[in-house]
């Protein structure tokens, strides 16, 4: 019995957090295939897979073409040894998912395929190799599946299924666009095509319809504005309007209809997308409730110790107080159970990342209560929580912005250099001497750890400099610009002072981790199209230093490009030559500017249709990925940004004063709050009731950022007892709320 219901909680749990974190995995149910399947999800495992997948990935850096060469029996024996991982990881899910599922999964398909494809292919490269036979390491492009399809990238895949989704409402803008661009090319060549025009190289302008086309489509990206236009304009004046007439029709209508059309799909399937895992969490919450309930009268419930157990086995990391309050929010008439309603709950308040912060006095107010109680000493503090500390130290950033970019070589520069880092040094010591040391550092304070790692960080490398400055024999540049660097850096604690640039800051960084799954989907285009440009491109443009004699170093060692506008502009370095080049090139064809020269300059050293492969990765990646990752950021910042400027957390802090149970933190010393918590206790319990324990937790939600000098409300939480339900109906009522505006 007792065995039965230890497998039921270990069931549970898997539901649990496969509705916690958004998995849609359907697993086998017995005991030993439970085990299998936390083993599965558990952050190692997790962890090792990305590790080998990225390793399988960088690959490309080591073989040729190489940035930094390595023997092939070494990329070889590396790349087996991911693919045994991969078969490995893929022989797990098998086991812990039904026969019949796990092979009408198109994600497990797709990864078999990859291994056998990469097998194959390096078998047969290796032995061609031994005889000397030139190969294409083709399977290399198959790589990127293993980064999609394996379950740990269901946010990419989601992202994948974003574009498949979009594609359809794209193709139709995209062939109207299409028509436009080729009845515009079609007048372009009736236009200027008979009137023996030439370009400002003296070339034919306009007379190749194919030509015309590419021209017109890069006019579409404003790249070659207004040169593609001054030849027919130098002719007549009145030729500009047919080209202002293309770049409103092509470039302002329809590529701002790209964006709206991929936006508004964007939003509508992400509204599918969030029903969909609405509902699978609802439906694994509903079969965990199942595996545990107990009747009750004429319902069903948890019983709180059972409920207990599944959260240590769900979130073993969270604090004793942070599960006793979910207990409380969850039993909020203290019945000792939880029905059906609140248990389906549970996922979501996980989700909420709460922070238990303990109110502790001054280390200095313990060992050395006579001078840190004085009334210097309170003078001090008051005055660095006044606003005008801030003030001051806005003032001296905005001053020190001013030296920076002043001549670094005047004697006086530098010693207001460290006049500047003796303030911010002293500033940082007089916060530290203001507020709790723990809490100021604690592993949510951002800004405070910038803060004093660039501090720091810049008095280190400045007295580096100085000291190898003294022996003339030796300077290190290197060191300057890191010293440069850190006190650039200096000028971004400003943004922490003014409220709206913290709140943009804010919403930029809650927003990085959902970020990081475009920045997948970008690895994954870049990877593809990098490794295709490789084998088109390859050891076609040289890159040769400025005093070269080397034959043909000015036309990037090919003389097809000769007076071509890639080698006039010393493009050379742009080329696809290894992994790495291959990265920048297609960074800066994403950028759009002068993506043409490049594209016009390996059509001239391979062949015209070489354009199609600068067209078709415009397309995919700043068309449709770039569209997709702009829809992002707008659905993103306006829900994060509309909650600040709705004020909802103000609301609630508001709804907590109201209730009582409000702590105004810049208005209280840490003796001053403790005693506050022992009165609110005190006034808790009533007339005759005993007094309990005086201290407390605080419990804040980690979205709003501690701030040594803001107005923090808390929510107050003792031992569990009869006469402190209050506090817990005010964490209901706190995390309720803050549930309600996330799913809103």
């Amino acid at each position: 019995m007792a065995e039965a219901a230890s497998e039921d909680l270990l069931l549970a749990a898997a539901f649990v957090s496969d509705a916690q974190y958004n998995r849609n995995i359907p697993f086998k149910t017995s005991p030993e295939a439970v085990r299998l399947y936390r083993l599965y999800n558990h952050w190692t495992m997790r962890t090792a897979t990305y590790f080998f997948i990225f390793l399988n990935l960088s690959l490309a850096m080591f073989e040729e073409p190489a940035v930094y060469p390595l023997p092939f029996l070494v990329t070889s024996l590396v790349e087996v040894l991911c693919l045994l991982v991969f078969f490995g990881r893929l022989t797990h899910f098998a086991r812990v998912t039904h026969r019949s599922v796990f092979w009408k999964d198109t994600k497990n398909i797709c990864i078999m395929a990859a291994i056998l494809l990469s097998l194959t292919d390096l078998a047969i490269y290796g032995v061609l190799r031994i005889y000397n036979m030139k190969s294409v390491r083709w399977s290399r492009i198959v790589r990127p599946i293993f980064l999609i399809n394996f379950a740990e990238s269901r946010q990419i895949r989601r992202a994948f299924r974003s574009i498949r989704n979009t594609l359809p409402e794209i193709t139709y803008v995209f062939l109207l666009f299409m028509f436009s661009l080729l009845m515009f090319s079609l007048m372009a060549l009736k236009l200027f095509g008979e009137r023996n025009l030439q370009t400002a190289e003296g070339l034919p302008y306009f007379r190749n319809y194919l030509e015309i086309v590419f021209d017109l489509y890069v006019l579409v990206t404003t790249a070659n504005s207004p040169d593609v236009m001054m030849p027919a304009f130098d002719f007549s004046s009145w030729y500009a309007l047919f080209f202002i007439a293309f770049v409103i029709v092509n470039t302002y209508i329809f590529m701002s209809l790209f964006l709206a059309v991929v936006y508004n799909n964007y939003k509508k399937h992400l509204k599918n997308e969030i029903r969909k895992l609405a509902y699978m969490k609802r439906r694994k919450m509903i079969e965990a409730f199942n595996l545990l309930k107990e009747e009750e009268g004429a319902q069903f419930v948890v019983r709180e110790a059972r409920w207990k157990q599944l959260v240590k086995l769900v979130a073993p990391d969270i604090s004793n107080s942070h599960r006793e309050l979910l207990l409380h929010i969850s039993d909020d008439e203290q019945k000792n159970f939880i029905d059906k309603k609140s248990f389906l709950q549970l996922a979501d308040l996980l989700n909420i990342q709460v922070i238990t912060l303990k109110i502790r006095s001054h280390p200095l107010g313990r060992w050395m209560p006579r001078v840190y109680k004085s009334a210097v000493s309170r003078f001090l503090r008051s005055m660095v929580r006044h606003r005008g500390f801030v003030w001051t130290y806005d003032v001296i950033i905005l001053i020190n912005a001013i030296f920076i970019a002043l001549d670094e070589e005047s004697p006086y520069i530098s010693y207001a250099e460290w006049v500047f880092l003796a303030l911010y040094i002293i500033e940082i010591l007089l916060k530290v001497y203001t507020y709790e040391p723990r809490a100021f550092f604690g592993k949510n304070q951002f800004w405070n750890w910038f803060d004093t790692l660039i501090i720091f960080a810049a008095l280190t490398a400045t007295i580096l400099n100085t000291t190898l400055k003294s022996t003339t024999k030796y300077n290190s540049q290197q060191i300057l610009d890191i010293v440069f660097i850190l006190r650039v850096l200096r000028l971004i604690r400003i943004v922490d002072s003014i409220q709206r640039f913290r709140v943009i800051m804010n919403t930029l960084i809650n927003i990085i981790p959902t970020m990081l799954t475009f920045g997948g989907l970008t690895l994954v285009v870049y990877c593809v199209f990098a490794i295709i440009g490789m084998e088109l491109f390859h050891g076609k443009i040289q890159f040769f230093p400025a005093n070269s004699n080397a034959p043909h170093a000015l036309e990037c060692g090919n003389p097809a490009l000769k007076d071509s506008l890639f080698a006039r502009g010393k493009y050379c370095k742009n080329n696809f030559n290894n992994f790495a080049s291959s990265f920048i090139v297609l960074m800066e064809l994403t950028v759009v500017n002068q993506w043409h020269v490049f594209a016009n300059g390996f059509a001239n050293v391979t062949a015209q249709p070489a354009k199609l492969y600068f067209i078709a990765f415009h397309i995919v990646m700043v068309i449709i990925i770039v569209n997709i990752f702009v829809s992002f950021i707008l659905e993103a910042f306006f829900v994060e940004y509309s909650l600040e400027k709705s004020e909802v957390e103000t609301a609630i802090e508001q709804k907590i004063q109201e209730l009582g149970m409000g702590v105004q933190e810049d208005e209280l010393q840490d003796e001053q709050l403790l005693e506050n918590m022992e009165n609110a206790d005190h006034n808790l319990e009533g007339e005759g009731g005993s007094k309990p324990q005086s201290k407390g937790l605080v419990f804040k939600i980690a979205s709003k950022p501690y701030e040594g000098t803001a107005v923090v409300s808390e929510v107050l939480l003792w031992p569990r007892s009869p006469f402190s339900s209050l506090s817990y109906v005010h964490s209901v009522f706190l995390l309720d709320w803050i549930m309600r505006v996330q799913d809103s």
